[in-house]
């Protein structure tokens, strides 16, 4: 009876270990968050990237509210992704690639706190991955990075038309001008990653 109920367990165990990783979030901000999402969309590994808001004060704020600059929230995107297949530190860097993480409340031509540099972590582990993150990425800007890196309070989808803007819009001034040579840049920096 006994060696019957440890076969159990055992194979309990056992089967345990053969199921997938649990899907795991990414939550961070760098400009327009039609950017961001177009640039991680492409990755292996990542299986939806949602735009939204993140990092204020205000409940459930709408686009309109966000850029009145009066709730706090920066634009960001909330990445799910397979760490088996691309792992977060991997994201860090792609992220600190695709910004400029020394411009406080600007990136490019858009400005507001806003469009701050900001990650969001939920746990200890991407805490320390994305303090890591950022302290390798500063040999690779002469001024200080001012990426803010704070917890995930809560993350709040953007409205439904923000959602695969690009790929909706890929000939609107703004994506032609903007989002496409960031795409062009992480094609050819990160080909190894692409889907």
């Amino acid at each position: 009876m006994k060696l019957t109920k440890l076969l159990g367990i055992a194979g309990l165990f056992l089967m345990a270990l053969d199921q997938p990783a649990a899907a795991e979030r990414a939550t961070f901000g760098g400009g327009c968050f039609w950017c961001l999402e177009a640039v991680f969309e492409d990755l292996k590994g990542v299986t939806s990237v949602t735009s939204g808001y993140a990092g204020g004060h205000v409940e459930n704020p709408t686009y309109e509210q966000v850029c009145g600059k009066q709730t706090g929230h920066a634009e960001v995107v909330q990445i799910e992704f397979d760490p088996k297949i691309i792992s977060y530190n991997q994201l860090m860097k792609i992220f600190f690639t695709m910004h400029d993480p020394t411009t406080p409340n600007q990136q490019g031509g858009d400005h507001g706190p806003q469009y701050r540099s900001i990650v969001l972590y939920e746990n200890a582990r991407q805490k320390k991955e994305t303090e890591a993150a950022k302290q390798a990425a500063q040999k690779d800007y002469p001024k200080p990075i001012v990426t803010e890196i704070v917890p995930l309070r809560k993350f709040y989808g953007a409205e439904t038309y923000h959602q695969g803007f690009y790929k909706a819009n890929p000939r609107q001034g703004y994506c032609s001008a903007v989002i496409t040579p960031k795409i062009e840049k992480m094609r050819q920096k990160y080909a190894s990653l692409l889907k």
